[in-house]
């Protein structure tokens, strides 16, 4: 994703007051959207990956959603098929269902409104090289075991405890 993409400025109650470039949002600490979508498979089980070491945020982490940034003028619903179909490497997924909303505060990197969805794939995937390093499909076991001995993104962790208390 590229520095200059428009992404939407938003207040603390997620309404548009601007626009800037991505580069910008991320440098100023300006408040903007982003989507989370759990993907899970036949089985039940979750995607997770490892992000690229060239991601703009949270570069080698790991993930147990897909999703991005919203773009200028781009619903969450939009944003979050795009996203889920990009990071997946898919085309064909059903539209993701909005699951809960919430304002991530994530200190020095900024915030973001953060729309959490859930997907089902039942078929292979093949992930963007620029954005997945690495994944799997892991149960519900395998992730929980993975929780403390991986080093996760902390926005996707802020989503995964709110679904967790659902």
């Amino acid at each position: 994703m590229s520095a200059e993409e428009i992404l939407d400025v938003v207040d603390e109650h997620d309404r548009v007051i601007g626009q800037a470039p991505r580069g910008e949002v991320y440098a100023r600490g300006l408040i903007h959207r982003c989507v989370f979508i759990r993907v899970r498979d036949a089985e039940g089980r979750t995607f997770v990956h490892r992000r690229t070491a060239t991601k703009l945020s949270y570069p080698s982490l790991y993930d147990m959603f897909v999703g991005g940034v919203v773009g200028a003028g781009e619903s969450y619903d939009e944003a979050a098929l795009r996203e889920a179909e990009e990071e997946l490497g898919v085309s064909g997924l059903a539209r993701p269902e909005p699951v809960l909303t919430f304002l991530f505060d994530g200190g020095a990197e900024g915030k973001w409104w953060s729309a959490v969805y859930e997907a089902r794939w039942d078929h292979p995937v093949d992930p963007q090289v620029e954005e997945v390093a690495w994944h799997a499909f892991l149960t519900d076991e395998e992730l929980a075991e993975r929780l403390g001995t991986w080093e996760w993104v902390p926005d996707g962790m802020a989503a995964y405890e709110l679904l967790r208390e659902r």
